[in-house]
């Protein structure tokens, strides 16, 4: 790798891709990105994923298996398209309710207009804000959910306390992002893939490719799947295990509110 990961003690608060940057700056940086490409999200997702972000969603939602009972309510975080969030009602069979949060309007507004056209717009909550600052009571989520999100946030420790906060006791955590490849011969791959074709494609499909080249540094200062799980467990969480999806390219950690 040519940046070493970021640890366990912290540094993505003042981490933008590989630069460093001030205490304070990086949430306005990473915010224009998501400006920026909200329109083409899915496609960027394919384009750094090879489309398998799809798949690892399925699985996430299928490791959360939502109950199919009136009531049950979940957050998820940095979900500004309901792409996860509508997977969830999907797979409650209607049954579930979902607040979308996210920091970004830009990606808010891509989400109600897709809960609209799906017919969801009563099973679901769209709100504008901070991670670091959930804007509900404590208690309030059977679940919370975040994808492809955590390493935008600049002080993920606090994240994952507010996650705490706002589950109610027996809840769940589930973080699915991009991690540290664990196969020598995918993880050459998927260096030279990351750094060299998914900069230039993004520029072909959006015109701009720094924010592509942003995602992809972004990957690479995130804690391992190690050091992140110490992270969850250091929030208050509970029988916190991950699991490894394609050679680690993505992996999901889950935790409970016990």
């Amino acid at each position: 790798m040519s940046e070493q990961r970021t640890t366990a003690v912290g540094g993505m608060e003042t981490s933008y891709g590989f630069r460093n940057v001030g205490a304070g700056d990086k949430q306005g940086l990473v915010n224009e990105v998501f400006h920026k490409v909200a329109n083409r999200y899915d496609v960027m997702n394919d384009l750094m994923s090879g489309g398998l972000h799809r798949v690892w969603k399925d699985a996430m939602v299928a490791w959360l298996n939502p109950p199919k009972r009136p009531g049950w309510k979940v957050l998820d975080v940095a979900g500004g398209t309901g792409d996860v969030a509508f997977r969830i009602i999907d797979a409650s069979h209607g049954n579930a309710h979902a607040t979308v949060l996210d920091i970004n309007g830009s990606m808010l507004a891509v989400g109600r207009e897709r809960a609209e056209k799906r017919g969801l717009a009563g099973k679901t909550d769209f709100v504008e804000a901070n991670a670091e600052e959930l804007p509900f009571a404590d208690e309030t989520f059977d679940a919370y959910t975040i994808a492809f999100g955590i390493r935008n946030v600049p002080r993920i420790d606090v994240a994952l306390t507010e996650a705490w906060r706002v589950l109610k006791p027996g809840g769940r955590l589930l973080v699915l992002e991009f991690s540290e490849v664990d196969m020598p011969l995918l993880d050459k791959v998927y260096e030279a893939w990351s750094f060299n074709a998914i900069p230039r494609i993004g520029q072909a499909v959006t015109g701009d490719g720094e924010p592509y080249a942003y995602l992809v540094e972004s990957i690479r200062k995130f804690p391992n799947q190690q050091n992140f799980a110490a992270m969850i467990t250091r929030a208050g969480f509970d029988r916190v295990t991950f699991r490894n999806y394609t050679g680690g390219i993505a992996a999901l950690h889950s935790g409970w509110k016990l």
